[in-house]
């Protein structure tokens, strides 16, 4: 089979899964080789500290279909995904966890909704399986980041398992941002899109390596990475304490004619603290956006690779 003739390629980075690996390939095969033949799955290992690399060469042996990316280090799920639709050869590419939470099955529904005309096409979960604290985080985040990004369609319900056509992963690979997120990205194409609505599985084995700490970080990242609305937030409130201090400075000054000056440690104080405050949060709002920049004017790679099987 030349890479001409490869019609899905199924993408899933790796991380902390060698004990899923083997029933990963499994159930891939399972439910992809009766709608083509002509497939390939390729596993990008992100600089995994477990035999995550071991079991995709032995996956990899078995079966030639199978082709394994090893990144230099761990650069992250998003990273990962990218390096692996950039490997990618396929028609049609299929984007999928590691974990088996999202289910195989749907694949061949998936693809049919590609080929009936769809650049894109999401997947959107019946009910999470994670902890509700996770699920509560989740639906919060989401609705922030709609309206610091003035998106409405950013959901908690659509996560990363999906398909998009050749066109629509050409177009994502030319989007070349430092920070990116997967389905971020793939709103900005703008292409032809559904969602089909699936069950969302229990993990096959061990537990999500995505601490509160980390989600944190990811939440402030794809904010700020994808609006500048903080920005002008922070100028809004900055404007309406000038006024209030005009107003508050009216105030005092009509006061000190009718009654003389009046004791204000306690005001003056919570004024400053607050206007203090209030300028640190503003600063390093910018801040953030400032490093942003930084780290995007360099131009570096996205990733290294540092091994690849069956290419």
């Amino acid at each position: 089979m030349s890479e001409n003739d490869i019609i899905i390629s199924i993408v899933s980075p790796v991380y902390k899964a060698e004990k899923i690996i083997p029933e990963l390939v499994k159930r891939i095969v399972e439910h992809v080789a009766p709608v083509s033949g002509q497939y390939e799955i390729i596993l990008v290992e992100d600089g995994s500290p477990d035999k995550s690399w071991e079991q995709i060469s032995e996956a990899c042996k078995a079966n030639s279909k199978v082709k394994g990316v090893r990144l230099s280090r761990n650069f992250g799920q998003h990273y990962a995904i990218t390096a692996g639709i950039e490997s990618a050869k396929g028609k049609y590419i299929v984007v999928m966890d590691c974990d088996l939470q999202d289910n195989p099955k749907y694949i061949p529904e998936m693809i049919a909704q590609c080929k009936a005309g769809n650049d894109i096409v999401y997947t959107s979960k019946v009910s999470r399986r994670h902890s509700g604290m996770k699920n509560l985080a989740a639906h919060i985040y989401f609705r922030l980041f709609n309206y610091l990004s003035e998106n409405q369609t950013a959901t908690g319900d659509i996560g990363a398992f999906s398909v998009i056509s050749r066109k629509a992963a050409d177009a994502f690979l030319s989007i070349r941002d430092y920070h990116r997120h997967y389905l971020m990205v793939l709103r900005l194409l703008g292409f032809s899109s559904t969602v089909i609505t699936i069950e969302h599985d229990n993990r096959f084995e061990g537990k999500s390596t995505y601490t509160f700490r980390k989600l944190l970080a990811h939440a402030i990242d794809g904010i700020t990475s994808q609006s500048d609305k903080l920005l002008r937030i922070s100028i809004n409130i900055g404007f309406g304490f000038f006024l209030i201090s005009l107003l508050w400075a009216a105030v005092i000054i009509a006061r000190y004619f009718v009654v003389g000056s009046l004791p204000g440690y306690t005001s003056t104080m919570v004024l400053m603290l607050l206007s203090t405050g209030l300028i640190l949060m503003s600063v390093g709002v910018a801040g953030i956006y400032i490093g942003k920049i930084f780290e995007q004017v360099k131009g570096r790679p996205l990733y290294f690779i540092d091994q690849k099987i069956n290419f």
